[in-house]
């Protein structure tokens, strides 16, 4: 099993610089189905699922390389298979972002049902009914959803739940389709946002990003383009926190300040200091005095990011005072607790609530990584700790932080990998 080791202690300095964001570059990856012609993206994060989604690409007849140092080319000449292979789909969750793409290009799609970090039930129901609605029928079968219309129609589509997934499957289906597609309750994350520029460069007519409403009115064929991924709020969300959990002085760039202000807002009510300087793009995250505990409710986006969760916690768990951790997001996400605990966090569950006393330090200690974001709760928490600790199950962490150990030893932690 792989692991790496983390001597903790080492107060971070310096700048550091945050890739592209793979939770946005997933869908647009899977929307370039619908493209005609060469596409070229750049700023991706070279990660273990971006992989995965560019054999997924293949898989399908769609030419996809991946191009050092961060760039993706896309050739989609010929017809597209209607099947997604198992073996991609299961391993990684948003490859179902695959299904909305080629249904409205083929008309047929079949794609077995996504697998990924078990952090919840996370059905595929929102997605599915949002396709019906557009006209198709569905069935499943033997752990694969098949998809088939004859003819796709814009309907109006009010989603139960703002599921990011969701929301980015139907608007990239109805995007190619005839008619026009309402939908209400949508996700209003920057991902979103993101993918909604994409194919609006493309020749898509979608507006309504960054607001609940979403109207796509559907156009004949979408073109091949150029496009530059936005930076992950996550990974910078990450970086700010190492610079606080480990008593430092580090900037991160580039962010969107937009996308990171819930963070930041908690960060300074714990008493760190958070500069953004518009030049540049960057944030400078400062250690100032002893921190003190916080309240946090994760919410859909503008509220606090559910993937945000985990590496929180690990700095309230040094913090002063008691804080609440609220998960609404995901049932199942508090996995990491036990791992904290193990490093002389104190932590207890009730039902969805995490109560955490702040303690002096955290020990270093072997923990075992159980899913990505928890991951890196465990990074942040070995950086902080007293002596070494030692983190199994890197699988879970390559999937979602590029270069994450280098980035980290260039502030000045001290990491084996």
């Amino acid at each position: 099993m792989s692991f790496l080791k983390i001597v903790g202690g080492r107060r971070l300095t310096g700048d550091v610089c945050t890739s592209g964001a793979k939770n946005a570059a997933l869908p647009i990856l899977a929307a370039s189905i619908m493209l005609e012609g060469e596409t070229e993206l750049t700023n991706i994060p070279y990660l273990k699922d971006i992989s995965t989604m560019i054999r997924m690409l293949n898989s399908l007849g769609i030419r996809a390389e991946y191009s050092p140092p961060n760039n993706v080319k896309i050739w989609n000449n010929k017809k597209v298979r209607h099947i997604a292979p198992y073996d991609l789909v299961t391993a990684m969750r948003a490859s179902f972002f695959v299904a909305g793409p080629i249904l409205a290009k083929t008309g047929l799609a079949k794609v077995p049902l996504p697998g990924g970090c078990a952090i919840g039930s996370r059905p595929v129901d929102i997605h599915l009914n949002g396709f019906k609605a557009l006209g198709a029928e569905v069935n499943i079968e033997h752990g694969f959803v098949e998809l088939k219309a004859k003819k796709l129609k814009g309907a109006h589509i009010l989603l139960p739940f703002p599921s990011v997934g969701a929301t980015e499957n139907i608007l990239m289906a109805a995007s190619i389709i005839e008619g026009t597609t309402v939908i209400e309750n949508a996700a209003e994350e920057p991902e979103i946002t993101d993918l909604i520029k994409f194919l609006r460069k493309a020749g898509a007519d979608i507006e309504g990003e960054n607001t609940s409403v979403i109207t796509v009115r559907g156009v004949s064929s979408l073109k091949g383009i150029k496009y530059d991924i936005i930076p992950d709020r996550i990974e910078a969300g990450t970086l700010m926190i190492a610079g606080a959990i480990t008593k430092g002085d580090v900037t991160v760039k580039p962010i969107v300040l937009s996308h990171m202000e819930s963070l930041i807002i908690k960060l300074e009510e714990m008493g760190v200091k958070c500069t953004y300087n518009s030049d540049d793009k960057s944030v400078r995250v400062e250690y100032e005095k002893e921190l003190k505990a916080v309240d946090i409710e994760t919410m859909p986006y503008p509220g606090f990011p559910t993937d945000m969760q985990a590496q929180i916690m690990a700095l309230v768990a040094v913090s002063n005072g008691m804080s609440i951790i609220k998960e609404t997001i995901f049932e199942n996400r508090f996995m990491h607790v036990n791992e904290l605990v193990r490093m002389g966090a104190l932590i207890k569950i009730q039902n969805n609530c995490a109560l955490i006393e702040g303690v002096k330090e955290l020990t270093g200690a072997e923990t075992k990584i159980t899913d990505l974001r928890a991951g890196a709760a465990l990074v942040l928490a070995g950086l902080a700790a007293n002596g070494e600790s030692t983190i199994y199950g890197l699988k879970h962490l390559r999937r979602g932080y590029e270069n994450l150990n280098c980035k980290l030893r260039n502030l000045g932690a001290e990491i084996i990998d």
